[in-house]
């Protein structure tokens, strides 16, 4: 098998067979599609088994990166491809994906360009700055292949591949970031790619390799991006405590930026966008800062990676 193209979903009952039908419909031989069922109670059952050819599996334990890993596990490719359950893969998704790595022995990660496929009927709002579309998962480098140097322009996750053997080195997704539930805990893909680069690999991003992901309408209210921020701010203490980076010189940082993006939100007030993406950013600051304290002075029972064995291609 060349490439494995995972879903991993949790309750997306209305966009999930969209997502897997644009996997089904891919222009690439040799290739096989897995769903991950992280724990859903709606018709994500009834929805896969309408689709007899793909391969299905539950995961009870509810989390991305659990799922991840239990994709990863069952999955046949070498190329493993993630694709989210409220995203729609171009038809030479694969095919763009596989050919980067046949081409570039030393890529670990690689992901496309994202657009946003926006609810009918429904405009993006006056307060959405170009920022802010990030967090919905718009991403965009270019019409040019651009190799990452830096962990913050990394791929989307709902547009992401990596190598089967990078992530066997590294002991799988790390449980400690990514999804749960209704949490909005991020920063895995930043984590594997700083990894990755740390460790003689390379990272791309491949605007061929083109997706769309659907905007929920519940996101699209100002409490919905105020709490993405706080967790971003979450998110990033939390994967600078997995490399023991949190001290007072982060502390000082987090300040910093706080009153920065206070400062900012009120200079352009008449500017809704850009006053009310500067107002996220200090708000994610305070969620930084509160994780990052108790960090400091609650000791960590997290291990490095605690999944390294759920990552290990499954045997028959």
């Amino acid at each position: 098998m060349k490439i494995s193209a995972i879903i991993c979903t949790h309750n997306r009952e209305q966009y999930l067979g969209a997502a897997i039908d644009s996997l089904l419909n891919q222009d690439f031989p040799e290739f096989e599609v897995v769903v991950v069922d992280n724990a859903s109670s709606d018709r994500t059952t009834e929805i896969t088994s309408l689709r007899p050819s793909i391969k299905y599996v539950y995961e009870p334990v509810i989390g991305l990166s659990v799922a991840r890993n239990t994709g990863a596990k069952v999955a046949a490719g070498d190329i493993l491809a993630y694709l989210d359950d409220d995203a729609v893969a171009a038809p030479n998704w694969l095919h763009v994906l596989y050919e980067a790595y046949q081409n570039n022995e030393k890529l670990a990660v690689a992901g496309g360009k994202v657009t946003l496929l926006w609810p009918e009927g429904i405009q993006p709002p006056r307060w959405l700055s170009p920022g802010l579309s990030g967090n919905l998962g718009a991403y965009d480098l270019g019409d040019t292949i651009v190799y990452i140097n830096q962990p913050g322009m990394t791929p989307r996750g709902l547009n992401y591949s990596i190598r089967r053997t990078f992530l066997e080195q590294i002991g799988g997704f790390n449980i400690n970031l990514g999804r749960v539930g209704k949490n909005l805990l991020s920063n895995e893909e930043l984590h594997m790619t700083e990894l990755a680069l740390k460790m003689g690999w390379e990272v791309a991003y491949l605007p061929n390799a083109l997706v769309a992901h659907n905007v929920a309408p519940e996101r699209l209210k100002r409490q919905w991006f105020l709490s993405r921020g706080w967790w971003q701010g979450i998110s990033e203490s939390q994967r600078q405590q997995l490399v023991g980076k949190i001290g007072m010189r982060q502390l000082q940082g987090g300040c910093e930026r706080l009153v920065r993006g206070i400062y900012k939100s009120v200079k352009y007030f008449k500017d809704p966008a850009t006053s009310f993406e500067n107002l996220v950013y200090a708000y994610g600051q305070i969620g930084y800062l509160s994780n990052a304290i108790g960090g400091m002075f609650v000791p960590s029972e997290k291990a490095e990676n605690p999944s390294s064995e759920v990552v290990s291609q499954q045997t028959e």
